[in-house]
């Protein structure tokens, strides 16, 4: 009996739980609609207004299909831009996050150094930089690049000073063991362990950048961004939407070309 009172109580107490956090949830929603005045009613009964605006609108037709080499030509563009913001920005992250690792060894004033700076560039959005580097640079690639460098070396560092740390220790200590140097140590034994790990996150960040670049492209006027910007903004919807649909396509394929290739190399 004493069990079973024991067992009600907690599912009382549970139930409470879930009762409250519903309560809180709802209210917040109600709070947020009335201040920003959204009516989610209205929202919902507009779906099928959106759905058919959509059918008659953001069908490519052959006029957005004469286009489509142009595109593809900007769309190559703002890939490369990804790929090679990535690259760059793993490199420079590399050698920063094995300052910042504690598994490395270095001195600790050192590495609450790169951890900041690391959190600094990881918590200023790309959107954030391309507008501060457009009043240096003016709406050009340039920008669009170190816009995108900047937030991908401090998420890379982040992302790279945690895999180093979960190499284990006891490679480290076997090396050292040996008389291995310091050198040696890092990269005979600590990289090769955690290299799977960090070319995860470079895979991930490329599938990252393509899409964040997109958004860069309609501030600095480059790539496929500032393609699909043109076309909206001139009311070419069907050329608009097959902007979006080739930058769907491409952002699936590098998806499943990164999963195999993280198959691979895990």
């Amino acid at each position: 009996m004493k069990m079973v009172k024991e067992n009600r109580d907690m599912f009382r107490e549970r139930n409470r739980s879930w009762l409250l956090a519903a309560t809180v949830v709802v209210g917040l929603y109600i709070a947020s609609s009335v201040i920003t005045e959204f009516d989610g009613i209205a929202g919902i009964t507009a779906i099928p207004k959106v759905i058919i605006w959509i059918a008659e609108n953001l069908v490519p037709d052959a006029k957005a299909m004469t286009r489509l080499p142009k595109i593809l030509k900007q769309l190559w563009e703002t890939t490369m831009l990804s790929i090679s913001v990535t690259m760059a920005a793993a490199v420079c992250a590399f050698f920063f996050a094995l300052l910042g690792a504690n598994i490395t060894r270095v001195n600790g004033i050192v590495k609450r150094i790169v951890r900041t700076i690391a959190a600094f560039f990881r918590n200023v959005p790309d959107v954030v930089w391309a507008i501060l580097l457009m009043f240096s640079f003016g709406q050009n690639i340039l920008t669009g690049f170190f816009a995108l460098f900047f937030t991908t070396f401090g998420l890379l560092t982040r992302a790279f000073i945690e895999t180093i740390d979960e190499v284990s220790a006891s490679c480290v200590e076997a090396l050292t063991a040996t008389g291995a140097s310091y050198m040696q140590i890092i990269f005979q034994g600590v990289v090769p362990s955690a290299v799977s790990g960090l070319m995860t996150w470079i895979l991930y960040m490329i599938e990252t950048n393509i899409r964040s670049s997109t958004l860069i492209g309609m501030l600095t006027a480059t790539g496929i961004g500032y393609a699909f910007d043109l076309y909206y903004k001139r009311l070419e919807y069907p050329t608009a939407s097959l902007v979006v649909l080739t930058i769907v396509v491409l952002v699936i394929a590098i998806e499943l070309l990164s999963n195999k290739i993280r198959k691979v190399i895990l």
